[in-house]
């Protein structure tokens, strides 16, 4: 086993980690991390609940787009201070679930895909929105 050098126990370094560990365990945090994991959830299973699992483009890219977003959420929630750089990624996944139905390769630009897509990609866009100024607030002492 490496010993590791100093830098990850340098006092700015662990004082910022803190920080980050701080404005996760805030009220806010804990209500936009379980949205996250929700419309993860969501995402992946919308083929079999909306009915548009037939279009089998469409229904594997959001079963993988929702189960990243689980992944992500799940590791944000539990290491946001080692994580929280990967919080751009929640408003892009949001971006291409938005505009899925139509760069999808196949017939699967219908009215209850569409509607879905551009619904819960709002949704994951708004909510990686929030996830990225977590850290900007400050938690109450």
């Amino acid at each position: 086993m490496a010993s590791t050098t100093g830098i990850e126990r340098h006092p700015d370094i662990v004082a910022l980690r803190m920080r980050y560990e701080q404005a996760n365990e805030t009220h806010l945090a804990h209500i936009v991390h379980g949205f996250a994991l929700l419309a993860g959830l969501y995402l992946a299973i919308s083929p079999w609940v909306v009915g548009f699992q037939t279009l089998t483009p469409l229904a594997i890219v959001n079963m993988l787009t929702g189960l990243v977003l689980v992944a992500l959420a799940f590791g944000l929630a539990t290491a946001y201070g080692r994580l929280h750089g990967l919080t751009w990624v929640y408003p892009l996944i949001g971006g291409w679930t938005f505009v899925a139905p139509w760069v999808v390769r196949g017939d699967v630009n219908t009215t209850p895909a569409v509607a879905n897509n551009v619904t819960i990609g709002a949704v994951c866009f708004v909510v990686g929105l929030a996830t990225m100024f977590i850290a900007l607030r400050r938690p109450r002492h």
